[in-house]
């Protein structure tokens, strides 16, 4: 595949990874499913018949060059890391984090609102992904994966994928409180709407949660998934829908 067909199935991060890891972060174009799970879905549990989600899977595979299929998480919004090698099972979990040090071993995680977080050991031995939503991101979901990959936080560089911005994530007074108990500079996250309700950025509870157990290199957070209906898939824009995924893996 060219690099502009490339480009139009996937966001390459930008970030100072070294050349032995390799990511991508896929869109919603390029695939064979029907709306509303339109195009390229890949997730499995979301009401799309399995047949196309197979067919979606495997074309992201060849496009990327994938070294094996990922191993598929169950994902239940939560804390639990798993360590995946080249020979593990397509399907895994429940957990919503995936460490690889093998390479041909690929970790994936699947997302449409919560953020996708790709985490990459400067000395490119390790990589690992998250599935931070606002329930796993205040349970310590980073910072379980931090601890599972066993590096120095300060020699870990982080890129955050597409999540629901700032200004289309409405909460409630239980989101807020649940992160303010773990950390006072949480506040600066969330805004009063006119609703009486607070608008939550994700990304920047995300970058304090990272600053906080000493990652410093954070990368990406800048694309909103509700926002951009032509690349992303949205949960809360569109309530039914597909899954895109964020991939790691070591060459």
């Amino acid at each position: 595949m060219n690099l502009a067909a490339a480009q139009a199935i996937a966001l390459t991060p930008e970030w100072p990874a070294p050349a032995s890891v390799r990511a991508a972060f896929t869109l919603r174009s390029g695939g064979v499913s029907t709306a509303p799970y339109d195009t390229l879905n890949l997730g499995a549990q979301v009401g799309d018949d399995a047949d196309r989600v197979r067919e979606n899977r495997a074309r992201v595979c060849e496009w990327l060059q994938l070294p094996a299929e990922p191993a598929w998480l169950e994902q239940v919004h939560g804390t639990e890391v798993l360590e995946v090698g080249a020979a593990s099972p397509r399907r895994a979990g429940p957990a919503d984090a995936v460490v690889a040090r093998e390479r041909g071993a690929v970790a994936v995680i699947q997302v449409a609102d919560c953020l996708p977080v790709l985490f990459a050991s400067t000395d490119g031995a390790v990589v690992a992904a998250a599935h931070a939503g606002w329930r796993g991101l205040a349970a310590g979901v980073l910072e379980s994966t931090v601890t599972r990959l066993g590096r120095d936080p300060a020699r870990l560089l982080a890129w955050i994928g597409p999540g629901i911005g700032a200004a289309h994530f409405e909460v409630g007074d239980e989101v807020r409180t649940a992160f303010v108990a773990h950390d006072r500079a949480a506040t600066q996250a969330f805004i009063p709407n006119h609703r009486k309700r607070w608008q939550c950025d994700l990304v920047q509870l995300a970058r304090q949660r990272l600053q906080r157990i000493g990652v410093t290199g954070v990368f990406g957070g800048r694309w909103c998934t509700y926002a951009d209906r032509s690349r992303f898939f949205s949960f809360r824009r569109d309530g039914r829908c597909g899954r895109m995924a964020a991939l790691i893996w070591l060459a």
